[in-house]
């Protein structure tokens, strides 16, 4: 569905989400010069340019007839909600009427370093995996977003916060999961990296994944040279099935013959991601098995505390666990983290997101 204005659908084509080279399509096909489409291209994206009127390196009878075939147009955030932490989770409303979450988090771990910035995107309305652990998972998915729908977010929060830090980094780990969406995630990728449009260093990017054998070989071998993040949550069969519906599809054993099987880059390493649930994958005995099951892997562990919605079936980690099960990690000469929870208050940490108000009960 096309973007509607005053209640009626607007036919013109929108530019927006299109990369470079489809963008030039659709300009030669008006019978312009490809020159055209690379300055509309830059301004769209390196600019953040939403109407043909503000590209005055176009001559104006050009921006009056561009109007007529095409429109420029993203979601919008609708709402946001700042955390007392400084984190801030929008709300984009999408052409559909459906709604999809995106979060803002600003690096406040030194004061001397405030302008690096994570931007957490999403790539799915609802998330059809219903993993246990995710506030997600629990709203019934409806669809794949669009290249479009994926850099407005981006675009969007980016605007709300100008002037834009000059270091940003991105995280495919908002709802939905990303590889079922590869096609548009890829789209979106291509844009975001590009010099030329909105330049983020593909060093800077992390796309996660809940382990779908089937489309890790082909995303790495086809994405940028971005992170990839496999969630894992449990050592065995029995409690990751338990946890995560996919592992039934996709075992363990599958998986990590197909993280072994990757042709990584010796200075890369692929990140585990692991959250901590009290009394059920957070003793020492599982951090051994944990320690074990990826040894001979080039990996690094994230360890994510758990961060509780609404009904939520599981518990967080104790810190002292927490502190025992990252020993044992690095004790065994892995490089191991814990991600703090950031946004908590007004459900924007990891693993909150749904489209809901924080008083939502």
């Amino acid at each position: 569905m096309g973007p509607c204005y005053h209640g009626a659908v607007d036919k013109r084509r929108n530019l927006f989400g299109l990369r470079r080279e489809e963008l030039e399509a659709a300009v030669v096909k008006m019978g312009l010069p490809p020159y055209r489409a690379r300055q509309i291209y830059r301004a769209m994206y390196a600019r953040l340019v939403d109407g043909f009127q503000e590209m005055t390196d176009l001559p104006k009878s050009l921006r009056e007839e561009l109007e007529k075939s095409f429109v420029i147009h993203h979601p919008k955030a609708t709402s946001c909600q700042s955390s007392e932490d400084g984190t801030i989770k929008y709300v984009f409303s999408l052409d559909d009427g459906h709604t999809v979450e995106a979060v803002y988090i600003p690096d406040t771990s030194s004061s001397e370093d405030s302008s690096r910035v994570t931007l957490c995107l999403s790539t799915q309305v609802g998330c059809p995996l219903a993993c246990t652990f995710c506030f997600s998972g629990t709203i019934p998915f409806a669809r794949n977003l669009t290249v479009g729908e994926i850099l407005g977010q981006f675009v969007g929060v980016m605007k709300a916060n100008r002037p834009s830090p000059p270091r940003v980094n991105v995280v495919y780990m908002g709802m939905g999961e990303p590889l079922l969406n590869a096609k548009a995630v890829l789209g979106s990728l291509a844009v975001l990296t590009d010099s030329n449009a909105l330049a983020v260093s593909p060093r800077r990017i992390t796309v996660s994944t809940a382990g779908l054998v089937n489309e890790i070989e082909s995303f790495f071998r086809e994405a940028p040279k971005v992170g990839l993040a496999v969630s894992l949550h449990a050592t065995d069969n029995d409690l990751r099935g338990r946890l995560m519906p996919i592992n039934r599809k996709f075992p363990i054993e599958k998986l990590m013959d197909s993280i072994r099987r990757l042709p990584i880059p010796r200075r890369r390493k692929i990140t585990f991601e692991y959250v901590l649930l009290g009394g059920e994958n957070d003793s020492e005995q599982h951090a051994f098995e944990l320690a074990l099951l990826l040894r001979g892997a080039k990996a690094k562990i994230n360890l994510i505390a758990y961060n509780p919605w609404p009904g939520a079936p599981h518990t967080a980690s104790s810190s002292a666990a927490t502190a025992r099960f990252m020993k044992v990690l690095a004790d065994k000469g892995y490089t191991v983290s814990l991600r703090q929870s950031r946004g908590a208050d007004v459900l924007a940490a990891c693993g909150q997101l749904a489209g809901r108000d924080p008083a939502f009960s």
